[in-house]
């Protein structure tokens, strides 16, 4: 598949990302009597990925996260030369989703975007209030282990077809632990579309959710390429040798 037609795979797959997830915590959260909490939400992100990872996953890999596509060149899953493409696309996706979210959201009477509008904030910007410590940790912590979700569902070795289900369930539970603690982002683009149109604070804060989730998305590329691909070689030897062996004691 060409680049422009995988880079349009990521618009596209960004896109549905921050507006399904985003546009749930906007317009659904906290609705009068019937919102979904933070339990929808994490639920919204969650079924977002897994529905493109099933859409686009086969075109362009459905990364859709900036971390994601760090993350996996790290891992040596995917070309360094794509990774900028690929970024653009993303920031370009989430950007859009941000201002078709905002045009629906202002349709409602007493909207106010300098609530919030589904931003990652830490201190006073944090749903909980955490500090800019526990929101790295969190970041940081919560974006390595939804690699390691990433390249062990979508390893050789595992059977296909089911990938997007253990990836938008990882995202799921990601979202669940996270939310209270940052509004959660583990992706630079869901946390820049957003930022573009609150402006201020979000802008001021936006640099932990590029650097605390590209860092998590190295920690656990790194990981998974450094611990899990050298177990396979070694698994593999041990097939062949046993294989060997039986071969042998036939003979």
């Amino acid at each position: 598949m060409n680049l422009g037609r995988r880079m349009s795979a990521e618009f596209l797959g960004t896109f549905w990302l921050v507006f399904g997830g985003c546009g749930s915590a906007v317009l659904a959260a906290s609705f009068p009597n019937l919102g979904i909490g933070f339990a929808g939400v994490a639920l919204a992100f969650g079924l977002t990925l897994l529905t493109m990872c099933y859409a686009i996953g086969h075109i362009s890999g459905c990364h859709v996260n900036p971390a994601v596509s760090v993350g996996l060149v790290v891992a040596r899953r995917f070309a360094f030369a794509d990774l900028v493409p690929y970024v653009i696309a993303q920031l370009l996706g989430a950007i859009a989703a941000a201002a078709v979210l905002r045009v629906i959201a202002a349709g409602r009477p007493g909207f106010d975007i300098s609530n919030g509008f589904a931003s990652n904030g830490y201190g006073a910007h944090s749903p909980g209030g955490y500090s800019l410590l526990a929101c790295f940790v969190a970041e940081t912590v919560l974006t390595a282990f939804f690699l390691l979700i990433i390249t062990g569902a979508t390893d050789d070795r595992v059977p296909r077809g089911f990938a997007p289900i253990a990836i938008g369930l990882g995202l799921t539970v990601i979202h669940l632990v996270g939310i209270p603690v940052t509004n959660l982002s583990v992706n630079p683009a869901r946390s820049t579309g957003p930022a573009v149109f609150v402006g201020g604070w979000a802008l001021s804060q936006l640099w932990l959710f590029w650097v605390a989730p590209i860092l998590g998305g190295v920690i656990g590329g790194a990981l998974y390429a450094s611990l899990f691909a050298q177990n396979k070689n070694i698994a593999e030897l041990g097939v062949k040798t046993s294989s060997i062996r039986r071969t042998r004691a036939e003979a």
